[in-house]
């Protein structure tokens, strides 16, 4: 019974281990995209169930102990809060985490150059536009892939809005 609670592994190396992994994952999401985050498809959740088993060893080392698991739970959403905190608080930091939000329609047209940076092809786009009562790109406006992977769509002649002038428009 006692053994559940002992330490294989030096507190401070689940630490480390931790954190490394952490900011893999997070460099990874990242690169990867805002896809990764607002579309999963069913090769994404594969993807993601697998790296989650891939570096649980990379993380615990030889520690299977219950203190070890605690350790590293406790480490990874300090750092979660800490990552939530300075963004919060530094635009740079923002951006260079979470990226910012990409314009991939304009005026009945998509932006092929933004759809290829973004990992999408214009049928990944079309539920999305289909859910904002939209049915193709001509009908758009303007079409935004958000940092968080979600889609905002502004129909052609809904105008956007700036206090209660309509942007375009003269007053």
């Amino acid at each position: 019974m006692g053994e559940m609670w002992q330490l294989k592994v030096p507190m401070l190396e689940l630490v480390f281990r931790s954190i490394l992994i952490y900011v893999a994952i997070l460099i990874g999401m990242r690169l990867f995209g805002k896809r990764e985050v607002g579309q999963f498809t069913l090769f994404d959740l594969a993807l993601v169930l697998l790296v989650g088993n891939a570096v649980q060893p990379a993380i615990t080392g030889p520690d299977t102990s219950l203190t070890g698991g605690i350790v590293i739970t406790v480490t990874l959403f300090l750092l979660n809060r800490i990552v939530n905190f300075l963004t919060v608080r530094s635009r740079v930091l923002r951006d260079i985490i979470e990226g910012r939000p990409t314009v991939i329609a304009r005026g009945g047209h998509w932006l092929r150059r933004a759809l290829a940076q973004e990992g999408l092809t214009p049928d990944d786009c079309l539920p999305a536009l289909r859910d904002h009562g939209v049915e193709t790109v001509e009908s758009v406006d303007l079409a935004v892939l958000e940092v968080d992977g979600t889609l905002s769509v502004v129909p052609k002649g809904a105008g956007l809005r700036r206090g209660n002038r309509v942007l375009g428009e003269h007053v």
